[in-house]
């Protein structure tokens, strides 16, 4: 063999056993994330008091029939606070993993890279949009979080793509709790799509430009739920998380009934 080769070769097996190592040290480092996550995940379960709840006299109402047989969760936010002074709801999906407590930063970049309580985390955690109020709803709230492929985080939004998933009507709500009120939403949309930022409006100048809206991510919908839509601007949450390198997992909901805690 020809020195040049020789060199060539060298070269290209320093190369490849460097891109070995890097991937080695990459999923050793996501395993230590995903450990801490679950800690993390596990810790908050037991600190927090859950519980369903029955409609009160200070139930409000934007729906009639079924919708009125949800039970509410409610959530006692005591120990978590202590934890994170940045807490500020509770998600739960049926169906799914997500039963978690989320959080909201000055910014939308924050908690991508850091856990629950504050440490540095590429598993990152549940926020809200820096520029939604939870308690005081824009017409459409915003909550991120990683679609780790683990399930943990957003990863099982994916979940409400399967048959099992969509044929249960029962799944078909996302439960909210924050420490001043506890809401039901409908969801009536689901899909993927190469990364856009055009679902993430929250609040319209108009009807018709909210209805424009609505009619955007409903036809995307990759379940028929047969949900009617107010053409007045009605309150709605959106999940977001990664599908894939190139498209995100989105989730639209809209409001059923809330109530004040206090």
């Amino acid at each position: 063999m020809s020195k040049t080769k020789k060199y060539i070769l060298t070269i290209i097996i320093f190369i490849l056993t460097a891109i070995a190592i890097f991937s080695f040290i990459k999923i050793v480092l996501w395993y230590i994330d995903n450990q801490k996550t679950k800690e993390q995940i596990n810790n908050l379960s037991k600190k927090a008091t859950i519980v369903e709840k029955e409609d009160t006299s200070n139930t409000q109402y934007f729906c009639t029939g079924d919708c009125k047989k949800n039970k509410f969760i409610n959530v006692d936010f005591t120990e978590i606070e202590k934890q994170n002074n940045e807490v500020v709801g509770w998600i739960e999906i049926p169906g799914t993993n997500i039963n978690y407590p989320f959080v909201q930063h000055k910014n939308n970049t924050y908690y991508l890279t850091h856990s629950f309580d504050k440490t540095y985390n590429e598993s990152g955690w549940v926020f809200l949009d820096y520029r939604n109020n939870i308690n005081e709803l824009n017409t459409n709230t915003i909550i991120y979080a990683h679609g780790r492929i683990d399930g943990t985080m957003f990863g099982s939004l994916k979940d409400t793509l399967n048959d099992t998933w969509q044929q249960n009507k029962e799944n078909h709500i996302v439960k909210i709790s924050t420490p001043y009120n506890n809401y039901i939403f409908e969801v009536f949309s689901i899909y993927h799509i190469p990364t856009t930022n055009d679902y993430l409006y929250k609040d319209f100048s108009s009807n018709k430009e909210y209805q424009d809206f609505i009619e955007l991510i409903t036809k995307r919908s990759l379940y028929n739920f047969n949900t009617t839509m107010k053409e007045q601007q009605e309150k709605i949450i959106t999940l977001s998380t990664c599908y894939n390198n190139k498209e995100k997992m989105v989730l639209h909901a809209k409001l059923l009934k809330q109530e004040k805690r206090y």
